[in-house]
């Protein structure tokens, strides 16, 4: 059975140190697993090597890391709304490798495979293939990217059952499913815990991420913030039922 915790820290007791790996699901703040990033953050672990979408944003998610320097380097597809991590990135403060969102997932996805590296197309000639290397395949080429294993994954789910099967929610799914993967240690935080004695467990047709990956559930008590508020107005909704003429 998968440990079910009550408290993030206790989540996280013995299973950090310094200059580990944290493979961290998310897309901005969406599906981001903020009880486990705050507990990361009070454990003071230092020299962190961060592989995710995008650091959050300051103050948010990933950025409360980067703001404590407990951060030495990232992988990640894109600096994005973090400003901190942006101004790093251009001093020179911070080593960042960035990387193409859709080889990003593959190569989490891969280390979850046992999958050692594989070849794509995405990147050839940029700096992405700079030291890489390259193959022709049926007449294309094709630059060598390595699978990523991290010590810790920590993910986020809409639901989670005691045998650690997780559910996510929409766009919340991002990148979670490939992070789960990716790392022998996966916490998860939970918006909804089924007690087996009165939920039972997620329906096996629901189950997105498997218990077997998952080492550790607990549930979140963090507030699901929203990035970039707009309103527009709804237009006016249509039939789609063609409009009958004549008798019945």
């Amino acid at each position: 059975m998968t440990a079910v915790n009550h408290d993030a820290h206790d989540a996280l007791a013995g299973r950090l140190h310094d200059g580990m790996t944290l493979a961290v699901g998310g897309f901005g703040l969406c599906g981001v697993p903020y009880d486990l990033i705050d507990a990361v953050r009070d454990s003071g672990v230092r020299d962190l090597t961060v592989v995710s979408n995008n650091m959050g944003v300051d103050g948010l998610g990933l950025g409360v890391l980067l703001e404590n320097d407990q951060v030495s380097r990232v992988l990640a597809s894109y600096v994005g709304e973090n400003k901190l991590f942006a101004q790093r990135y251009l001093d020179g403060e911070l080593d960042v490798e960035l990387v193409p969102q859709g080889t990003l997932a593959e190569r989490l996805r891969a280390g979850g495979a046992g999958i050692p590296a594989f070849y794509t197309a995405t990147g050839v000639g940029t700096t992405v293939a700079e030291g890489k290397p390259t193959t022709e395949i049926d007449g294309r080429t094709y630059v060598l990217e390595r699978a990523i294993r991290a010590d810790l994954a920590l993910v986020h789910a809409h639901v989670g059952d005691a045998a650690g099967n997780l559910r996510y929610r929409r766009t919340a799914r991002n990148f979670n499913p490939v992070v789960a993967m990716a790392a022998p240690v996966t916490v998860a935080s939970v918006a909804t815990y089924l007690d087996p004695a009165v939920d039972g467990y997620l329906d096996p047709d629901d189950v997105m991420t498997p218990g077997v990956f998952v080492s550790a559930l607990v549930p979140t008590t963090h507030d699901r913030p929203i990035e970039k508020r707009t309103v527009r107005e709804r237009p006016p909704v249509r039939s789609a039922l063609p409009v009958l003429h004549g008798g019945a």
